[in-house]
């Protein structure tokens, strides 16, 4: 094992409902979605209209300004309606499901046999170039860029997360390729960030082409943001590119067969969660197909993705996200509590010791999503610097954004971070202040003026 970083700053957030190491097939969903608002400033260009068919693989849509990045279908079928929002905003693109998985056929062949611009190609074709990344701003890569490095985290640090090392058996062979193919793509290195305190999948400890280093400390360790950090900071005019495990999977297995295989494992886990388990199913199914007759109580939240950072969806309507591993379902925290703050709160969870539930540090909690107050000044606390580990002051970046301040927004590090970065801020702030689409704002202000 090579030298490992020890992450000092953090806070892991025990909850109640953690998935058991048991993979299940979910049943067949009658529908699947794409959501363009799982990306960051996309905007849309429908591609495949309503009422038509469309095989595993066929371009759903793409993005307005670059074209040449589509978005595919997950599934065979019919394109049954497009679900828009505000100022017609589009939402997701539903398929329904024909059950016969008729697949669009790609280029395959070895990668280190193939010149960059063909793999970018087949990538671009076949739809799953949206799941490479872009630091700083957390966007779909551009094609025509090429990254400083590319960056996996082989691990997710998390409320609840998803155990990567127990999803990544047996996918030893897609990831290896997966990781040749990104080699390709970048002058630099492919960098492979693992847990320091557990044994390492196969597939990661046998990956070759790409530098290993490995982690220690509370989350958000698990998060490529902060590897990046820890191994080779963002500067201005640099560009690096971020790929999930289960995505280089997926790269891998277009170049070895030719065909974008959706497949992926989704951890269901939560306090309402009866059964907490893996599941083996396609991107985009609807969560009904996993929740179904499993679920303790109704009134609950839906997240696809984890507490800090996930988005909610209905429970009977709603579809997961394009790169979610993992749906929580905690109660919903639509109540009032008088005088909350002089109980002794043995079972309510504190970060700053206001309650007696500081004294068992091992306890799991039933939390719901009540934030307890309302939105107050936003003042110095010091509560933000003893979760965020990078070397950054995150307070005073976000009042540069506020205040749209570019230059000191440069200067404070926003190239650095992304929403998922500094979420333990929004969760353990006193004046609940929204830090995470305030620093989205800040993206949109320095893309509009900068790029």
């Amino acid at each position: 094992m090579s030298e490992v970083i020890k992450i000092r700053k953090g806070l892991d957030i025990k909850l109640k409902g953690e998935a058991d190491k048991i993979f299940i097939k979910a049943p067949r969903s009658k529908t699947y979605a794409v959501k363009p608002v799982d990306f960051h400033s996309l905007t849309p260009k429908i591609v495949a209209k309503p009422c038509v068919e469309v095989k595993v693989g066929s371009t759903l849509f793409c993005d307005k300004y670059h074209p040449e990045i589509k978005y595919a279908s997950p599934v065979s079928g019919i394109v049954t309606k497009i679900v828009r929002g505000e100022r017609r905003r589009i939402i997701e693109i539903v398929i329904e499901d024909d059950g016969k998985d008729a697949f669009e056929t790609f280029k395959k062949g070895d990668p280190d046999s193939m010149k960059r611009e063909e793999i970018i190609e087949n990538l671009l074709e076949s739809g799953i170039w949206p799941v490479i990344h872009q630091r700083p701003y957390d966007i779909v890569a551009l094609p025509s860029d090429v990254p400083r490095d590319i960056f996996i985290s082989g691990f997710d640090s998390g409320p609840l997360a998803p155990d990567y090392d127990f999803i990544m058996k047996e996918k030893d062979e897609d990831f290896q390729v997966g990781i040749n193919v990104l080699r390709k793509l970048t002058d630099g290195k492919v960098h492979l960030g693992l847990d320091a305190d557990y044994p390492a999948a196969k597939a990661y400890t046998g990956a070759k082409n790409v530098e290993k280093h490995y982690f220690r400390g509370s989350h958000p360790s698990g998060n490529v943001g902060i590897q990046i950090h820890k191994i080779a900071p963002i500067n201005r005019g640099e560009k690096v590119w971020t790929v999930k495990p289960q995505d280089v999977v997926t790269i891998g297995n277009l170049f070895r067969t030719g065909k974008y295989d959706p497949r992926v494992i989704v951890a269901l886990c939560g306090s309402e969660v009866k059964k907490p388990v893996y599941y083996k199913l396609i991107r985009g199914a609807r969560v009904a197909s996993i929740v179904k007759d499993n679920i303790v109580q109704d009134n609950v939240r839906y997240i696809s993705g984890n507490v800090l950072t996930g988005r909610k969806i209905d429970g009977e309507e709603g579809h997961i996200g394009f790169s979610d591993s993992q749906v929580t379902v905690i109660p919903e925290g639509d109540y009032y509590e008088m005088f909350g703050w002089i109980t002794p709160g043995f079972n309510k969870f504190s970060v700053s010791r206001s309650f007696f539930s500081w004294i068992m540090p091992g306890k799991e909690y039933r939390l719901d999503t009540n934030i307890h107050g309302g939105e107050r000044a936003f003042v110095m606390t010091g509560e933000y610097e003893k979760v965020f580990p990078m070397d950054i002051y995150p307070v005073q970046l976000l009042k540069a954004i506020l205040i749209e301040d570019i230059d000191k927004m440069e200067q404070l590090g926003i190239y650095e971070v992304v929403e998922e970065d500094m979420a333990l801020c929004e969760f353990v702030c006193t004046s609940k202040t929204p830090v995470q689409s305030i620093l989205r704002n800040g993206f949109k202000i320095m893309m509009k003026e900068l790029e």
